[in-house]
């Protein structure tokens, strides 16, 4: 992962900052940078976002192609991901990137191992021989901290965006099975994302923690929590990271302060999906993608 080199003095600055629970870019310890959120930005893909949290840019396509449900799920589809770590970063080149990558995605897979994140038997065309595969591809365009938090909430608004072409089961006299697919690009199923999960990272930063670390906070921890948390405040997935240990009370503090914080990510996320559902095609479109 991307990191900078600190000297003593600027760790110590930084930490002494957070004791008092003002940070060096003037937040407290439970907020986040401001994030940009813009859906619909990738023309070829079913579903697209791309989310700017402070300095840290991700793209996220989502593409959904027929496929064969899995032996031990018959009845439902599925969800591949993807992660392309392509900042400009050189510690994110070549193998530390690949590293990275397969970090990101099997944190992804966790979360939405959950059976209740989203519908999969709505993504079932026939059971045992078609679903929809969602081909979800992650693009890290920037590192500036706290990356599985940006690439939760990315994933979740490109779900949101996602629209998947209705089709029919079509049954001849002999029983072959053929499937019709609709070619009105309104008559599309749409993904409930309601209980879809965003990761809250919080890293401990001597005595207290934070979220949204940026680079240079993140220098200053030696352990961060990974809590994936519903838009009811219910705790899915957790995941420790970094050298350091964390204490049996650091991490109930922890949990506590995930479920509160992401209950109030999940609600400003909607609100600004909600708001560009409502805008529709009449929407300003912005960056380089505009």
């Amino acid at each position: 992962m991307a990191s900078v080199v600190l000297s003593e003095a600027e760790k110590l600055y930084i930490v002494h900052g957070v004791q008092e629970d003002l940070r060096v870019d003037g937040r407290g310890c439970e907020d986040y940078r401001c994030a940009e959120v813009e859906t619909d930005v990738v023309s070829n893909t079913s579903g697209s976002a791309r989310v700017k949290l402070g300095e840290t840019d991700i793209l996220v396509g989502i593409k959904a192609e027929m496929g064969t449900p899995k032996l031990e799920k018959p009845d439902e589809g599925y969800l591949e991901f993807f992660v392309d770590c392509s900042s400009n970063s050189p510690e994110l080149e070549g193998r530390g990137g690949e590293e990275l990558g397969t970090d990101i995605a099997n944190t992804l897979y966790r979360v939405f191992s959950c059976e209740n994140s989203l519908d999969l038997k709505s993504l079932c065309i026939n059971p045992k021989e078609h679903c929809w595969v969602l081909y979800v591809d992650v693009l890290l365009l920037e590192c500036g901290g706290n990356i599985f938090d940006a690439i939760s909430i990315a994933v979740k608004a490109a779900l949101f965006n996602t629209r998947i072409p209705k089709v029919r089961v079509l049954e001849d006299e002999e029983g072959t099975k053929e499937i019709e697919l609709s070619d009105d690009p309104y008559d599309c199923i749409r993904l409930n994302v309601d209980e879809v999960p965003c990761i809250v990272t919080l890293s401990k930063i001597g005595y207290r923690h934070v979220v949204d670390a940026t680079l240079q906070e993140e220098a200053c921890s030696l352990a961060s929590l990974l809590i994936s948390v519903t838009s009811k405040g219910a705790i899915t997935s957790m995941k420790k990271v970094g050298k350091g240990s964390l204490d049996p009370e650091s991490i109930f503090e922890m949990m506590e302060t995930g479920q509160r914080v992401g209950k109030s990510l999940h609600i400003a996320l909607q609100k600004i999906l909600d708001e560009e559902e409502r805008l529709g095609t009449s929407r300003p479109k912005v960056g380089f993608l505009g």
